[in-house]
């Protein structure tokens, strides 16, 4: 069975997703559309892009109904792209908020179970088509809000397509996830990577372009991150720090302060800043993990980056860390992620990770 390639996507804007797209196409063409998805991947690989443009193509009043492809230019094409469609619902977690708040399942207390997105996938369609919502930040679903969802999952209206957007079933809760066809994105190729990547204008050079395509694990969303120079000032410093184990030296305890600090005074970009951190230590104790199980040539082959291979090359000479603490060091990591994702006081959490990384890799 040959692969799948972009050759010939009809969703335009949307690279390295082939396989999902085939996936969508079969089950039309076999008249086998679930009412519920779970897109799970990791983030920036085209999960909302493409929710988005299966919307289009699902609402699309010129298209054949076992086609995939939106005219682009009827009415509702247009309306989906203004994102003023009355059949089409997105709706996402506040910046400010930890999680996707009740009302906007159910309504507000004094209109409950007469607005919000389980009344409104409820109607019948303005358009006479089929009615769609997207919920972004799935991951963000708390207990309240998700078992609001159940009876639209158990029982989806006429016509309906409901597409929850995460990074993985496991952060779902186990009713919601059993009730939803789960769609996986993969990571995006390096070269396709480096294509939007340029594209984007974040680097015109192609080798820098690789190289950040490498450091970015198949996202987008984390190039677009890992494209300011002082970030990648930060990243190879840090790195250098976690091949020492220690975390508590002066110059590096004000290092952390001044990366979390340069993204302002508000709390949301200051927590952007502590997760990259993390996220970068994190990319470290996995690497490291995965060349201490004797998986040298792998990281060979995908051609990682001077600095990351720079820091697990010093550690493995060393030898200060096991195989079992740096497990433990990776689920600190993913631990204090969660923290941050909860708004916790970035101090505390910023001096737990110092702490309790120093004392793993140093026993």
């Amino acid at each position: 069975m040959h692969a799948p390639t972009d050759q010939g996507l009809p969703w335009h804007g949307i690279r390295g997703q082939a396989a999902v797209f085939e996936q969508f196409e079969r089950s039309l063409q076999r008249d086998r559309l679930a009412s519920t998805y779970l897109f799970v991947g990791p983030p920036g690989v085209g999960k909302r892009s493409t929710a988005l443009a299966l919307a289009r193509a699902l609402l699309c009043e010129s298209r054949k109904e076992t086609e995939l492809t939106a005219c682009g230019v009827c009415g509702a094409c247009t309306q989906v792209l203004a994102g003023t469609h009355p059949d089409l619902e997105v709706v996402c977690k506040p910046a400010d908020s930890t999680s996707i708040p009740l009302k906007t399942f159910i309504g507000d207390r004094d209109n409950r179970m007469r607005e919000g997105l389980c009344y409104n996938l409820s109607l019948k369609p303005f358009r006479g088509g089929r009615k769609i919502a997207i919920i972004d930040d799935a991951d963000y679903l708390n207990p309240e809000g998700a078992n609001c969802l159940l009876k639209t999952l158990e029982e989806p209206p006429p016509r309906s397509v409901l597409i929850l957007i995460g990074t993985s079933p496991q952060r779902q809760l186990p009713t919601i996830r059993s009730r939803c066809q789960i769609v996986r994105f993969r990571p995006l190729e390096e070269t396709v990577l480096a294509d939007l990547i340029q594209a984007q204008g974040l680097i015109s050079d192609r080798d820098a372009a690789l190289e950040l395509a490498r450091w970015a694990d198949g996202s987008l969303q984390r190039a677009i991150e890992y494209s300011h120079p002082a970030v990648r000032e930060f990243r190879s410093r840090l790195l250098s720090q976690l091949a020492k184990g220690d975390f508590w030296s002066p110059e590096f305890l004000k290092e952390l302060d001044a990366f979390i600090e340069s993204a302002g005074k508000e709390a949301p970009p200051r927590r952007k800043h502590l997760r990259l951190a993390i996220g970068f230590a994190l990319q470290f104790y996995r690497e490291l993990l995965r060349a201490m199980s004797g998986a040298e040539s792998q990281r060979a082959e995908a051609q990682a980056d001077e600095a990351l291979n720079s820091a697990v090359a010093k550690v493995q000479q060393v030898g200060f860390s096991d195989v079992e603490n740096i497990a433990r060091c990776i689920d600190c990591c993913l631990e204090l992620l969660a923290d941050i994702d909860a708004n916790a006081h970035i101090t505390a959490v910023s001096d737990v990770w110092l702490d309790e990384v120093t004392q793993l890799a140093g026993n």
